[in-house]
């Protein structure tokens, strides 16, 4: 999963091009003209819609590593986070959805209307949800402000000392200047929140704790030892960087961002006495229509939650039986699934130390295993990234709260490679059966094959920023069942059983996700069905549960991702037989960008018709 703000609508992602300027006047062609007029009017009108973007997204430019030129002003800026920007934002959606309603969708070419689908499907989307719910500043993003896993307090800190770079002098006087503007932010949100909460919209009390002993971990800090502060120090002086830079930024600390994160610690602490413990969205103004629009938008399907729920429970029943073969196999006989996957979790033989000594070693064996991995790609996959991908650890003042595993993409210039993050914060967490399987998933053939490939593709700009959870989290899933497929685990069965306990994890989540939002369970039940169905120690299980309480539907992208791919993969193999090409078919699906999975489908149908003697039917328009 990416951890970049979750409130940026076309950001996610990364792009191979730098903006260029558009002129309006480019898009006054008449409606009939020729197909590659009108592709030329529709990349215009790209063009402008993900300009107006950017121009409001200065951390998303740095990331992309755009920050420069006509840009340059950007690095000094973190983006606006106040109610009057949501309201701005919200017309800006609106705006950019009637420009391209109104473009001539049948003008264009096959490949053409894809991408008119897919931003067309985003735009859209935002903008419903954008007129319908009132707080978290519209669409379906999560519905609180302020979380263990939402906030700058949350974002800013690793963003400025891992992104921001710092090569010159102009470079650390912008991390100064983004310090200054981090109190501003932080006051925005807290004023979002307050206004929020007269909404009635206010996290559970567990979730409140759990920010607060985030922010409160945060504020106890000594300035001088506050990443913010030693991170810009130490860069400016290995770059013999003239200027007391952690001086400087200490007194901003200090002076500053510490009393204001003092007002959110205390905001947070006044919803304390009246918080509940209900788990669910389905408490919040229109709750329902909340979780049931988040799981629409998290899978890009019109899947309902009791559908989702019933596919979860299928599917754990099916993956559990084919963990239990494997365990028999290797003399793991007693007990249930889950109650075997416990007694794996807790084998001392599976564990690196927890010390400093052994996370060290067990990301140099992570990194190892990246290599053996790269190595098997070309059997499977024609075109391959050319960004490279490093593994670091979830930054120790964030893992509390921090989820497993997650990945970051490269810059467009390769300046910085793709981040694969694992949470190291207590290695009985992650035991050694369980590593192939995240690092397929969270580096290759998993998320970074997948979004450095999008980023390298001959794909407009928007196309490149664009990210659809059910289509990204879909493929890694999909990357997890390929390395079974292609032999990665044929000596290893434990790792095997490390493969299928995640995929249970994923079906786990659509029973979990469904029965807090729709079915009102609490956290406890939900933390009791994970438990007993995987066997995770409880503190994990308690994180993730915690992790679907505020990102609703996020959790049910996975396997409904995974399925998909597997179907359309098998719709191909049954039309092509003996035509059919691997390669081929993964090119098709990831050259193509992120999608909706509708979409996807319409992808898949296109390579058939090219491969084949069948035809292939463009997708419908979105209107």
């Amino acid at each position: 999963m990416g951890m970049l703000d979750r409130r940026d609508v076309l950001m996610k992602g990364a792009a191979a091009a730098a903006l260029t300027s558009i002129s309006p006047r480019v898009l006054a062609a008449d409606v009939g003209a020729p197909a590659a007029d009108a592709s030329h009017r529709l990349n215009a009108l790209f063009d402008i819609i993900v300009s107006e973007q950017l121009d409001h997204a200065p951390e998303v430019v740095t990331s992309l590593g755009l920050d420069k030129d006509k840009r340059a002003h950007q690095r000094r800026e973190l983006a606006d986070r106040s109610l009057s920007e949501a309201v701005r934002q919200h017309a800006m959606i609106a705006s950019q959805l009637k420009r391209l309603r109104a473009f001539d969708r049948a003008a264009l070419n096959a490949k053409d209307r894809i991408s008119y689908d897919v931003v067309f499907y985003q735009l859209q989307s935002q903008d419903v949800a954008n007129r319908r719910y009132k707080y978290a500043g519209g669409g379906l993003q999560g519905p609180y402000v302020l979380s263990q896993l939402t906030g700058t307090y949350q974002q800013i800190p690793d963003f400025l000392d891992s992104q921001h770079p710092i090569d010159a002098k102009a470079d650390a006087d912008a991390y100064v200047a983004r310090l200054d503007a981090f109190a501003r932010v932080l006051d925005e949100e807290t004023a979002f929140a307050r206004h929020d909460a007269g909404l009635g919209v206010t996290p559970p009390d567990f979730v409140l704790k759990r920010a607060l002993d985030q922010l409160t971990g945060i504020r106890k800090t000594p300035v001088d030892k506050s990443v913010l502060a030693q991170s810009v120090a130490r860069r400016a002086k290995e770059k013999h960087i003239d200027g007391n830079y952690g001086a400087q930024a200490e007194k901003i600390v200090s002076g500053k961002i510490y009393p204001a994160l003092e007002r959110q610690i205390a905001f947070l602490k006044s919803l304390q006495p009246k918080a509940v413990h209900d788990a669910g969205v389905w408490r919040l103004p229109d709750g329902a229509g909340y979780y049931a629009d988040s799981l629409a938008q998290a899978t890009t399907t019109t899947m309902k939650p009791a559908e989702v729920h019933k596919l979860g429970r299928e599917m754990v029943a099916q993956l559990s039986s084919q963990a239990d073969a494997i365990m028999r196999s290797q003399g793991l006989t007693k007990g249930t699934v889950g109650q075997r996957y416990r007694q794996m979790f807790g084998d001392p033989k599976f564990r690196y130390p927890n010390t400093d000594e052994g996370k060290e070693k067990l990301i140099a064996d992570l990194n190892k295993k990246v290599q053996e991995i790269r190595a098997t790609l070309p059997h499977s996959f024609g075109v391959l990234p050319k960004a490279n991908v490093v593994i670091v650890r979830v930054p120790k003042y964030i893992e509390a709260g921090a989820p497993g595993g997650y990945y970051n993409n490269p810059t467009l210039d390769g300046s910085r490679p793709g981040r694969y993050y694992i949470n190291l914060r207590d290695t009985a967490e992650t035991p050694s059966w369980t590593l192939p399987t995240l690092t397929y998933h969270e580096a290759i053939p998993g998320h970074h094959l997948q979004g450095a490939i999008q980023q390298e593709a001959d794909l407009p700009l928007i196309r490149k920023l664009a990210g659809f959870n059910a289509y990204a989290e879909g493929w890694a899933l999909y990357a997890e069942q390929l390395a079974v497929e292609t032999g990665m685990y044929k000596d290893d069965p434990f790792g095997h059983l490390g493969q299928l306990h995640d995929a249970i994890f994923r079906g786990v989540r659509l029973v979990v996700d469904s029965g807090m939002h729709e079915m009102k369970w609490s956290r406890e039940q939900a933390v009791k069905y994970y438990v007993d169905s995987i066997g995770d120690p409880e503190a994990s299980a308690v994180t993730e549960i915690e992790r679907y309480c505020v990102w609703p539907g996020q959790a049910c992208s996975y396997m409904v991702g995974k399925i998909t791919f597997l179907r359309l993969r098998d719709k191909a193999k049954a039309a092509l037989g003996a035509r059919f090409d691997l390669r081929k078919f993964h090119d098709a699906v990831l050259t193509c960008g992120g999608v909706p999975l509708t979409v996807l489908e319409a992808v898949v149908d296109g390579y058939i018709a090219q491969n084949g003697e069948g035809t292939g039917a463009g997708p419908a328009s979105h209107r």
